[in-house]
């Protein structure tokens, strides 16, 4: 009687330590490399936060928390072609990343490679990020390459159609793409 109640209890114990193929219940994050940004404002505004980015059944997955933006108010969000965010303006960092030479737009038609969704924030300037970058890269050595390339955010949402950039207004924190501490 003994016997088969401790082989089913360390069968029971053995199940507990499996995991299913393709399964993402473990944080993708904890495994290889972790690139992401912490964002630099700019003089006259208090943006603070941090992005993560990391390989997700072969896209990237763009997540965090950003606060210090004005309540219930979208921003322009965009990856920039330059990581360089020394300019007090952010203008070191180029305009939007553009590898295909595309007309400003949003995802559903004709758009540049680092135009995202505008960030809607909540009622305390604060806004979760989650979102999925279907045509961009963690490979330093390919054109659509993440790594090394500023995320913008920008006073005003993007009005995803005027040329080129959106009418977005002043940026007003940048970031830049690099391999996090282990």
């Amino acid at each position: 009687m003994i016997k088969p109640l401790c082989l089913s209890l360390f069968i029971v114990l053995l199940g507990g330590c499996t995991t299913q193929s393709g399964s993402h219940s473990m944080d993708m994050m904890e495994h290889g490399p972790k690139y992401g940004t912490h964002f630099k404002s700019a003089q006259d505004q208090q943006v603070m936060g941090m992005l993560m980015v990391h390989q997700m059944d072969g896209h990237l997955m763009l997540k965090g928390k950003i606060s210090g933006l004005k309540p219930n108010s979208e921003h322009g969000f965009h990856i920039h072609e330059t990581g360089d965010c020394s300019k007090s303006d952010f203008s070191s960092a180029g305009g939007h990343f553009n590898p295909g030479k595309m007309r400003h737009g949003q995802h559903d038609g004709e758009h540049h490679l680092g135009d995202l969704a505008n960030l809607k924030t909540d009622a305390k300037g604060q806004v979760k990020v989650e979102m999925m970058l279907m045509d961009f890269s963690l490979d330093p050595e390919t054109d659509h390459s993440i790594i090394g390339r500023a995320v913008v955010i920008h006073a005003n949402p993007d009005d995803y159609t005027s040329q080129p950039a959106g009418n977005s207004g002043p940026r007003i924190a940048c970031g830049v793409m690099t391999e996090m501490m282990k």
